[in-house]
């Protein structure tokens, strides 16, 4: 076994039982009955080690998927695409059991930040996934969707990872099928806009800039009728230009939009912008 595997495995042990932090590179050196130099040929640090085990993991998760969703007819594309997403946890059951205990506030921004790209990409493949099956009907509820599917990958693995209950896993799969497509042909109102997936699409700890804003601002203008919610979005898209507004005002002209179904997030976003001023 090469040198750099036999690290990786050893340390996934040793991980699996103590989690992130509590391990050391002394312990994992002892565990895999090497030298630190020879570890830190392999790796620079714990850290490297971490992303590399992370990338594995996420590497043969997300290419599992996305296999079956680019192959797959539409007939049994649903079914297969939770059979392997609950094969392919199992499969890696060591570090899906991981990632699923360890909390985030123990990652470091590289380590999350490479956890929220894997995610992305896998929201992709999913989302194609929808667009597929549902159509033009999925267009106003396809991030709902998204969101419920990923619910369901994550919930439902706790019962045979984490509870380790015996599951039968065709019976797991069908009633998965049942619900996401009740779920598709039944959803009627809208949560997830395109306008939030657009802030939440935005790099990690970064606000939305000025433009961004002023963009979505913008967007809620033309999709809304005639309305003093669209009077206030026009006066508050002026203010983000042009600041000439009393601060009661401002906050009066948040209070026309927040409660509108559309304009939520965008009163969120305009708030604290105002406010950071």
């Amino acid at each position: 076994m090469a040198k750099k595997q036999l690290i990786m495995e050893k340390a996934l042990e040793l991980f699996a039982k103590q989690g992130f932090e509590a391990t050391s590179v002394q312990q994992i050196t002892d565990h895999c009955g090497i030298s630190k130099g020879a570890f830190y040929l392999s790796f620079k640090s714990k850290d490297e080690l971490i992303v590399a085990l992370i990338d594995h993991f996420m590497r043969q998760f997300t290419t599992d998927i996305d296999l079956v969703v680019s192959e797959e007819g539409d007939e049994d594309l649903l079914y297969n695409f939770y059979y392997t997403t609950f094969q392919s946890f199992n499969k890696h059951s060591d570090f899906a059991k991981l990632l699923m205990k360890e909390p985030t506030q123990s990652f470091n921004e590289e380590l999350f930040s490479k956890l929220h790209h894997y995610n992305k990409s896998l929201e992709k493949v999913i989302l194609s996934m929808i667009e597929r099956l549902y159509g033009e009907r999925s267009n106003d509820l396809k991030y709902d969707l998204l969101f419920c599917i990923k619910g369901f990958m994550s919930t439902y693995s706790e019962l045979f990872m984490i509870y380790k209950l015996p599951i039968d896993m065709e019976s797991l799969v069908r009633s998965l099928v049942e619900k996401t497509n009740l779920l598709a042909k039944n959803m009627t109102i809208s949560f997830i806009s395109n306008e939030l997936i657009q802030v939440i699409d935005q790099p990690l700890n970064e606000e939305p800039s000025l433009e961004k804003i002023i963009e979505i601002v913008e967007k809620n203008i033309e999709d809304i009728e005639d309305s003093i919610e669209k009077e206030s979005l026009l006066l508050l898209r002026q203010e983000l230009s042009e600041p000439t507004l009393h601060p009661a005002i401002v906050k009066g002209l948040l209070a026309n939009i927040q409660n509108h179904p559309h304009c939520k997030w965008t009163a969120y976003l305009l708030r604290g912008h105002f406010v950071m001023k």
